[in-house]
């Protein structure tokens, strides 16, 4: 992290080192820091997040998408809907931009050890579980059985596509990909359905296994049930909730639900912190 004695709010200098189109409107930026002290000592968990600022436009919140073990570099993946993010989208591999962070609290990857893991997820909120998986893969010997869930509308609308290949021939992970139905062209070579459709088809087991679920609301408002009715308790059950921050510093009150600050408290929480939460969210 930055030196932030004096300003809280000042952001590192990132040089955007290598940008991937993933689909038509999302992108994924590789970004090393310009100070040589920050490159090295920039230490984050999966499931942190941080604010990524074009300069003249304002800064916008994403996840850290890359795996802490991977060093040297971090990488934010956004799509394209509004002031910040078109600016972002507009940079070029030599551009200058900030970023500030990391924050919030992180995946207890620890207290998975030894247990299998299961990932559920669709479209563009692999990102935010690709920290995460990848982490996992890295440290692969400490972990059961993996099994991958991501969906998407369409095949166009599927991220990290080079890695879905990476993941699928890998003799150690499970992936199973879908997209919904008239998603698919003559090529596809998935399931076509809705990513809980899919899963209750799938039926994976709940014995010493942990869940991570992110995506859109509708998603997880159905992933839920299936994971309870295949025997997953709620503090079995993983989700970060990234999507509801501004600041990342409690300081502008949008992220709060209830006396929940997600930026402080989470973004990353059980399903049982959740369904404590108030209806609102």
């Amino acid at each position: 992290m930055c030196d932030h004695n004096k300003n809280i709010y000042l952001p590192c200098l990132a040089t955007v080192e290598e940008v991937i189109d993933e689909t038509p409107d999302v992108r994924t930026l590789r970004l090393v820091f310009q100070d040589e002290q920050v490159r090295e000592g920039f230490n984050f968990r999966a499931g942190q997040f941080a604010e990524y600022s074009a300069f003249g436009a304002g800064e916008s919140t994403f996840c850290i998408a890359s795996s802490p073990t991977r060093k040297g570099y971090i990488e934010c993946c956004f799509r394209a809907v509004g002031r910040v993010t078109e600016s972002l989208r507009r940079l070029e591999v030599g551009d200058t931009m900030g970023v500030r962070g990391p924050y919030g609290n992180s995946f207890p990857i620890e207290q998975f050890f030894g247990k299998s893991l299961l990932f559920v997820t669709g479209g563009i909120a692999l990102p935010p579980l690709r920290t995460l998986i990848w982490n996992c893969l890295d440290w692969r010997d400490k972990f059961g059985d993996i099994t991958i869930v991501y969906g998407a509308r369409t095949e166009a609308d599927l991220v990290y596509k080079r890695e879905l290949k990476e993941w699928e021939e890998r003799s150690d992970v499970r992936l199973v990909k879908t997209v919904d139905p008239g998603g698919n062209g003559p090529e596809w070579d998935g399931k076509v359905g809705f990513v809980p459709t899919v899963l209750d088809e799938l039926a994976p087991s709940a014995d010493n296994c942990i869940a991570l679920v992110c995506g859109p609301p509708i998603m997880i408002k159905f992933t839920l049930p299936v994971l309870e009715k295949l025997g997953f308790g709620d503090e079995a059950i993983y989700t970060t909730l990234e999507n509801r921050m501004k600041c990342g510093l409690g300081k502008c009150g949008r992220c709060n639900v209830g006396n929940v600050y997600v930026c402080k408290d989470g973004p990353v929480f059980t399903a049982k912190h959740v369904k404590a939460m108030p209806l609102e969210y």
